[in-house]
């Protein structure tokens, strides 16, 4: 989700400048600005705001299908990582095996068995290079995934709302505050969850 939240962050920052621009352009000085957001009782969205926002920490914690992912995400780098330790400590075996041979072969096996390690190695360099392309293409199809749920479900959520804008807010990006009374992930959590039921 780390990618997802990058991408997400930087379209809003190119948000946050659209809406001080179409918002602000005609103000005269001490003026409200044009639809200007009402405000609510904190922790429930305001129907007719200009912006909303969703949490993206709660939505990670909160999204069952995000999280199943994101286990199984885990789960494949684990293995594949403890496949590569597994490989490597035998290959480094094999090394230390033929450096205590090595005086009694003669100089064709020693170049033979030599020539053998260093193909092992770049297997298995070639082995770890592939997994981790494999693994940061899943994740990069997933984040494009998980963005297109979360953009189909504010389509829909925003016929009845009328938001301007949906923003999203994680600790540490660039907002540094946010009204409660404007977030919305509880909704957009409740409509993710919808499209994938929990496994039984």
């Amino acid at each position: 989700m780390k990618n997802l939240s990058l991408i997400i962050n930087g379209v809003l920052a190119i948000a946050i400048g659209v809406l001080f621009f179409l918002h602000f352009r005609d103000c005269s000085k001490g003026c409200a600005p044009k639809g200007a957001s009402t405000t609510t009782t904190a922790g429930t969205s305001a129907p007719g705001s200009t912006i909303a926002y969703v949490d993206l920490d709660s939505l990670e914690t909160n999204y069952t299908y995000y999280k199943d992912k994101k286990a199984d995400f885990e789960k494949s780098q684990k293995s594949l990582e403890a496949t590569l330790t597994s490989s490597m400590e035998s290959l480094q075996r094999e090394v230390y095996e033929f450096q205590q041979k090595a005086q009694t072969m003669t100089q064709a096996e020693g170049e033979a068995t030599q020539q053998r390690l260093l193909e092992k190695k770049s297997r298995l360099e070639q082995q770890r290079d592939n997994g981790a392309q494999s693994l940061q293409n899943t994740m990069a199809q997933f984040n494009v995934e998980v963005y297109g749920k979360i953009d189909s479900v504010l389509q829909d959520y925003n016929k009845d709302h009328k938001y301007a804008y949906v923003l999203s807010y994680q600790r540490g990006g660039p907002i540094l505050y946010r009204d409660k009374g404007l977030d919305i992930t509880a909704d957009v959590v409740v409509l993710l969850n919808k499209l994938n039921p929990p496994k039984k």
